[in-house]
Order: C-alpha cells, then structure tokens, then sequence
C-alpha cells in the first residue's frame, strides 16, 4: 500500500472548472476532494489530509471509502517553547478535540498518543519551525518519538543525517539522553526508529512528490502496523531550493487566480498562459489563436506595449514575450507541458533567471547613469523599481535561505552523533568573490596563488568572478558570465559587469560552501554580501584597494572621495570580520569609523621559490642605454596614482646630472603613454606586462626596487622584489612600508617627497656596496614570509568568523499581506 502521509488541503475552496473537467469531479466538489482525485490519480492506495489542527479538510472527503482521518499536530517543548508538528493518523472527531487540549505540551500531548496507540510521527524533525530547534531538543525527540518522517519538502542532506543518526543509535546513547533529560522512551528498543515519507505538499505541485510505501499491507490497519514495526519504506524525491520557491509561486498564482479568476486571461494572454504551465497542476488551458497572434506580433514589432514606460513590470512583461518566443525549451513547455517536475523546477528557475537579468540589467544601468551624471532623481526611481523586482525574486531567497539554514543545522546534529572529536564542525570551503581577477593586479595575482595553495593542502576553495571574455577553465576558478558591462566615463579602463545574481547564488548552495569571501566591494563584493545574508553564512571582507584616494585621483573630486568613504564604511561594517594588509590600513579605517574589533591582520606571503636572485640572466642589459649602470625597476599598474608622475621628475634628474642609470617600467596602464612620452630619448625601458619566468628574470636582472606609491595598502612587488634579492625603496605612506625592514633591506622615504626620494636614489649611486648588503638582507627576510605559511595562517581566520545573526528581510507582502499565505514573523511556518 502507498500512502502520502502528509498533504495540506490548505484552500477549503471551490477549484476551477476547468480542474474540475480535467478530474472528471462534479462541479459541487471542493479542494479537499479535488486533492482526493488527484493523490489517487499519482497511485495513493489510501487518501489523508493533514491539515494544521485542523481535521475539516478529512471530514469533506470522510465519505469517500479509501479515506481516513489524520492532522498535523502543533505542539510545544515546554522547557524553550520549541515548536513541533507532529502528525497523527487514524482519528475520529472525539480524539481531535482531546488532542486540540494536550497540544500545548508535547510531553503530555506524545504519552496521551502512546496510551490511545494512536500512530503518530515526527514531521520533519530538523526543521525549526518557530527557530527554538537545538541539539538538546533533537536529543528531547529522540526520546519522545519512535516514527520520524523524511520529509519531501526538505532537502535531501537533511533526511540523509536524520537517517544516518538514527542507524547510529545505541542501547548505551539512549540511556545517557535519558538520564539526562528526564524523559522516558516510547519502546523497550528505543535506539530502534521507523522512517515515513510525506510530501509536505501545499500547493498541489507535489503530491505523492515522497510517500509511504508498505509491502504486504492491504488495508489500513495492516499499513499503520507496519509503520509501527518498521517495515515501511520512504519512496520519491526529496525537494530542493528551486522545488520550495517554485511552490511559492504556485501558491500566490493560485490564490490570486482564485481570487480574480485569472483563469479567463489564460484564453487571451500569453503570459498567462506561460505561468499556467509552470504554476498550475494538471494544466490544460490554451489561449486562443487571436491572443497567439497578438502577442507574436507584439514581439516582432519590438513594441509589447511599453508606450515609453520603464517599470519593472512592463519590463519584465516584454522580456517574457521575447523568452517564449525565442527560447526552443520555454516555447516547448508552453505548447505541450511538462510531465516532470524537475524539469519544470529547472526550467522556472530559468525562466526567472533569464527574465530578472535582464531587468536588473536595464535598471543598473539607469542607476549607474544617474549616479554618475548626478541625477540622483532618476537614480532614486530605478532603486525603487528594482525593489519591485526583488519582490518578485523573494521565493527563491527565502528558499535558498530556509534550505541552507537547514544544512548548517544538519552539519551541527552530524557533529554532535556521528563526527565526534576536535575535528567535528572544523570544514571550511570558501567561495572568494573578486571583480578583478582577469586584470593584472596584485589582488589577482594573489588569488591565483590562493588557489594553487589550497590545491596543494587539500582546501575547499574556489574563486567566483565575473567577466565577459571566453576564459579558459581553470580549476578553482568560477567565470559567471555577467548580465551586463557598464562602462566608466571618468575612466575608461575600469568595466563594472553586472552579475548573474541567481545563477550565483545556486552555485554557492549546490557546493555546499561555508564561508564567503569578499575580495572587493563592486558589483561582485555586493553580490557576496548578498548571497552570504540568505545563505546565512560568515562572509569576511578584504581591504586591499584604497579605492577613496584612488577616486579622488581619478575624478579630482573631494566629494566623490568622501562619498566613497561612506560607501566603503558602510560596505564592510556588514562584515564578520575584515582583514587588512597592514597595521597601517588598519588605522585608517578604524579612524574613518569602521568597526576596530573586526579587523585582522591578513598574513600575506610571497611565492620565495619563483621570485629568486639566481633568475638574474641580463635580461636588459642588450636594451638599456647604459648597460653597465644601476638599473632601478618599478613594477605594478603605469597610472598617475602610483605617484609616477614624481618618480618620473626625478629619474630626469639623475639622469641629467650626468649618472648612468636606468630605469625599467614593467607594467601597463593609463598613464604610459604619457610616460613614455615624457621619456622619451632617456634611459628609460619600458616592458609592458610580463608574467611568469619573465618577470622573475626582470626583477633578478635590475640593482634597485622603486615604489613611490602613497595609496597602496600592501604592495606584493615589494615581497617580490626582496625575494629576487633587491633593495627596495617605499614611502612612508600606507602598507608597504610594513614589508620591509628599514634601512635593513632598504630605505624609506617621505610620501609626495621630490627631495626625499632622490637623496634615497643617491644613495644607493653613490654606495654601490649598500645595493649587495641590503639585497642579501632581503633575501633572508621573505625567506620568513612563504606564501604556504601564509595561507595556513589565513585559513585559520575563517574559523574566527561566526554565521551571521541578520536574518533575511524579504517584502513578504507580495505574498503574505494580500494572500494571507504567510505569517511575515515566521515567514515559513507554513511549510508544515
């Protein structure tokens, strides 16, 4: 016998006359008899409702014969109030006004069932429903309850814990919990337990999604035995993210098509039509071939009825018509259907994905552009529209949202029955996001090292980016392609690509990460802020980029400056924790108001064996115009924020001063051709960007490291060139200044310093002997700072970062306030 034990009619509601038909029910039947016809359509040997205390829905299909009486219990632990849905079978009316007086206390309401030997089972017993669940109330129900139930709407992970700590139940486990909790077993083999399925369904998608399946049974009484003796089995699928957010559609569409009769749109509007297919169960309504035309000819005249207007929903209407349109897989689905339900919770999420994009892409773009004119009014009204559409998309952020709550609580309840020891919940995986790795950059040459350090010891960690261009793959590395590219009028070389922000979001819960890592705070950096709120995971935050000064060198704007300072403040307060490369970055975002007790140091190391003195080969001694003399090196970024502009005077200098040296520029940016401009006819080599063997070849192959940056907030060309077995020179401005030793490895000069840095050049001309000193003294000093070292150092940070507190705040009166489908403090206790 088959039986889904666990069905909400939810609606006592007239259905549509066209479920109604497609049954072959009388026009008389209600919701409770449609869900009848309908359980026994998918193979349900017997039929049960298990509405919420509440037995009315049973009762209207009480005189059908293959029917029995059940609910869904809500009842409470009286210690915390931690609440539970219990779901018992095979009542009448009596024992449900009983049970309606007990509920209020679970351990009066479970020795009341045992007594009346009433069958009774634990309705997903992992989920919290009121937030109170803990690992000494899982502990409780171990002891109350002898049937669990494996539940259809929750995911998989968690019905696969709940299985594996009951099989690891011991007569010695079970003596402990009760000498600890006082409370006494249902059965003389209490660490004995029996599994039921239940669809938990709500929407009449998933009905007989995971039902109860007992061989042998032939009657109702023969399969609650067997329940009892543990000879039932679980049979179908669990449920996943896209499953619960596409039953929340369904329930709204449902409603509002109950409430407005949608049903005769379905014959003249496309769309309507669309979202029968998706939303509605056994769908069979067709629009008619006028509507069929107009909507064609909407799409191919580019119109769609916009009449100028850019809200969100006339936005997302039009994007609708072109998907169906122009979509093989969306025009199949809405012309035929879709008989599986994976298939359609696949391709809805598509549908939904595909159609935000392309709004969030239109009105980013009119928030950039009136952001960046200073039409903050129009800016103002695209922000408005796009909360409109993050309405739209709140389904799947609570979804994501409640399915990943629940596998942090799986792990939890794992650690504490199976993985016992110092090693239980210490699994870190890291999703680092970064808008900037396929620039040339240290941010990205550092997470390129990151991922090869993970590999070599065996780290879950993987970098998340954005960008336009065909990548080839890499191991570690994620490319999203972005939804949209804006471009920066006030500097052309710097792209903003909008992310694909559900597509991300996914990614991160399929790979199960613990930790999110924000590298930069742009469009990506928001995305991870994001993803970690509804995920509900630590997200640490890295400050590498003094992205203020370099706003102000850009614009020449003070404002601007300081309106990137709030910015930036306000991004990494929402920070567990925020690492800086050097104590003086620190400082300075401590005094511009960010939280000091999040910040940490972040170990930062230097790749000791590819940067070495042994790769000097003369690589410019047949290029420079003075092979025999000093060679100073710059490497990093060739723009005016690195100060370049002062090391340029006063190479000029020197060089007129009549000493023979060089100076070497690897690198690219804005600011070369004007350098080389400026330059031109003098000693002056430029190498554009080099990587790998050459570089380490250009660092060895010069006498001098040459850093005038005052914005840098750490500077690895630093590590790399001492590691090469070079002297370095830096300001006293920033980080830098902190990976060296002063006046052992080099010299430090004052910040925006014309004199300082040549009386530092001089120096080193004038006392060759200072260039082998220094330069050896380099050498040992990285020889400390491995980036192996460095990485273990950092890794133990994560662990530091506890899961955030914030809970999801998503507008639930699309749904909730109209429907009453939702309570907006407990958004999910609908769910069973």
């Amino acid at each position: 016998m088959k039986i889904d034990m666990h069905v909400h009619s939810k609606f006592s509601k007239r259905p549509s006359e066209w479920v109604l038909k497609r049954l072959g029910c009388p026009e008389s039947f209600t919701e409770p008899i449609r869900l009848y016809h309908l359980a026994k359509k998918r193979g349900m040997s017997l039929v049960t409702i298990t509405d919420h205390n509440c037995i009315d829905g049973c009762l209207e299909i009480a005189h059908l014969g293959d029917t029995f009486i059940s609910e869904e219990v809500t009842t409470y632990l009286p210690e915390d109030r931690c609440k539970l849905h219990v779901v018992v079978y095979d009542i009448d009316e009596a024992i449900h006004r009983e049970i309606q007086g007990l509920r209020e206390n679970a351990l009066e309401l479970i020795p009341y069932l045992r007594q009346r030997r009433i069958t009774h089972v634990l309705a997903h017993p992992l989920y919290s429903v009121n937030g109170k669940i803990s690992i000494e109330n899982v502990e409780k129900c171990l002891l109350l309850f002898k049937n669990f139930e494996l539940n259809g709407a929750r995911n998989g992970e968690q019905n696969r814990v709940l299985g594996l700590v009951c099989a690891a139940l011991t007569p010695e486990e079970l003596d402990k919990l009760q000498e600890k909790h006082g409370i006494e077993p249902p059965s003389p083999f209490p660490w004995k337990k029996s599994f039921t399925g239940g669809s938990d369904d709500h929407s009449s998608l998933t009905v007989a999604l995971k039902h109860t399946l007992v061989e042998g049974a032939h009657d109702l009484e023969g399969f609650l035995k067997g329940v009892e003796e543990g000879n039932s089995k679980v049979v179908g699928f669990h449920s996943t993210p896209r499953t619960l957010a596409r039953n929340i559609y369904s329930i709204a569409y449902q409603f509002y098509d109950e409430k407005f009769n949608l049903g005769k749109y379905v014959s003249s509007d496309l769309i309507f039509k669309f979202l029968d297919r998706f939303l509605h169960v056994e769908q069979v309504r067709s629009p008619h071939l006028l509507a069929r035309f107009n909507s064609y000819w909407k799409h191919r005249m580019g119109s769609n009825g916009t009449s100028g207007k850019h809200d969100v929903w006339t936005v997302l209407r039009n994007e609708t018509h072109r998907l169906i349109w122009d979509d093989p897989q969306f025009a199949e689905i809405f012309g035929k259907g879709a008989a599986q339900r994976s298939v359609l919770d696949e391709q809805w999420f598509r549908f939904v994905d595909t159609s935000a994009n392309k709004v969030l892409f239109h009105f980013a773009d009119h928030i950039a552009e009136g952001l960046s004119g200073a039409n903050f009014l129009n800016a103002f009204h695209s922000l408005g529209s796009a909360g409109a559409l993050y309405s739209l998309l709140a389904p799947y952020f609570a979804a994501y949202s409640i399915f990943s709550q629940d596998r942090i609580f799986g792990r939890k309840v794992q650690d504490r029955f199976i993985r016992k020891g110092p090693e239980a919940g210490n699994e870190i995986s890291t999703a680092h996001f970064t808008d900037t790795f396929y620039e040339v950059n240290g941010v990205s040459g550092t997470l390129r090292m990151q991922v090869r350090a993970a590999r070599r010891s065996g780290k879950k960690y993987a970098v998340l980016t954005c960008d336009a261009k065909n990548h080839a793959e890499e191991e570690g590395i994620r490319n999203f392609k972005p939804i949209g590219i804006y471009n920066l009028s006030v500097y052309p070389e710097q792209k903003l690509f909008y992310p694909p922000f559900l597509e991300m979001l996914n990614y991160c819960y399929e790979e199960g990460f613990t930790h999110i890592h924000s590298a930069t705070p742009g469009p990506l950096g928001l995305a991870a802020l994001g993803i970690a709120r509804i995920l509900k995971l630590p997200i640490v935050g890295t400050y590498h980029t003094a992205l203020p000064q370099y706003a102000r060198y850009v614009t020449d704007d003070s404002v601007i400056e300081k309106l990137m300072w709030r910015y930036i403040v306000w991004y990494y307060d929402q920070m567990d924790l925020i690492y800086v490369p050097s104590k003086a970055t620190a400082k300075e975002l401590a005094e511009k108001g960010v939280n000091p007790l999040k910040i940490r140091l972040f170990p930062r190391g230097v790749d000791v064996e590819r940067f070495h003195p042994s790769k000097r080969n003369g690589l410019f001694d047949g290029v420079c115009k003075h092979p025999d003399g000093l060679k100073f090196l710059y490497v990093g970024r060739v723009s005016k924020e690195k100060n370049l502009e002062l090391l340029v005077k006063v190479f000029k200098e020197i060089e007129q001063s009549g000493r023979k040296v060089n100076l070497v520029v690897v690198g690219d940016g804005p600011y070369r051709e004007e350098m080389e401009s400026i330059l031109e006819g003098s000693s002056c080599v430029f190498t554009g960007y080099l990587e790998g063997e050459k570089l380490a070849a250009a660092y060895a192959s010069c006498h001098l490291f040459v850093f005038p940056s005052t914005t840098d907030t750490f500077g690895n060309v630093v590590l790399e060139a001492q590691a090469s077995g070079l002297p370095v020179i830096v300001t006293n401005c920033g980080g830098p200044q902190e990976n060296m030793l002063p006046g052992v490895t080099g010299l430090v000069v004052n910040g925006n310093d014309e004199r300082s840095l040549m009386e530092a050049l001089e120096h080193f001309v004038q006392d060759p002997c200072a260039l082998q000193t220094m330069g050896t003294a380099a050498r040992a000093y990285v020889q400390t700072r491995s980036f192996d070292h460095a990485f273990k150092e950092a890794w133990q940070l994560y662990s530091e970062a506890t899961t955030t507190k914030s809970d999801l705040d998503v507008p639930w009166g699309l749904f909730a306030g109209k429907a009453g489908l939702m309570n907006g403090n407990n958004v999910m206790s609908w769910m069973g």
